[in-house]
């Protein structure tokens, strides 16, 4: 293969390298890391329209104990659709924290020849 050195490139040169440069910004928005966080805020807002959050935590046992109990009562008596949602943000949010994870580990591991 050889490069083009000249000053001036080919025309077919640009377009390739301005292809490259638009997909190298494109990726990251287009990523699971990124559908998994759209997924989580749009998961939020919806669980936020169909349930007067404030008021659960209100309502909520002063005691650790009782915590889990009352959730899992809150879960199973709401509509179809908000156990859905609250479904679809703790699968993104598991999603998020394991990549999250992930690329930590990746940064801090060294790397090895």
């Amino acid at each position: 293969m050889t490069t083009n050195t000249t000053p001036n490139p080919s025309n077919i040169e640009r377009v390739v390298m301005r292809r490259v440069r638009t997909i190298r910004l494109v990726r990251p928005i287009f990523s699971m890391g990124a559908l998994a966080f759209v997924i989580f805020i749009l998961a939020l807002w919806g669980i936020g329209r169909e349930v007067w959050v404030a008021r659960v935590f209100e309502n909520a046992p002063g005691s650790l104990a009782l915590l889990p109990g009352f959730y899992f009562a809150a879960f199973e008596n709401t509509r179809l659709a908000v156990q859905l949602l609250t479904l679809a943000t703790v699968g993104s949010l598991i999603y998020l924290a394991r990549a999250t994870a992930g690329l930590v580990s990746s940064v801090l591991t060294p790397a090895r020849a």
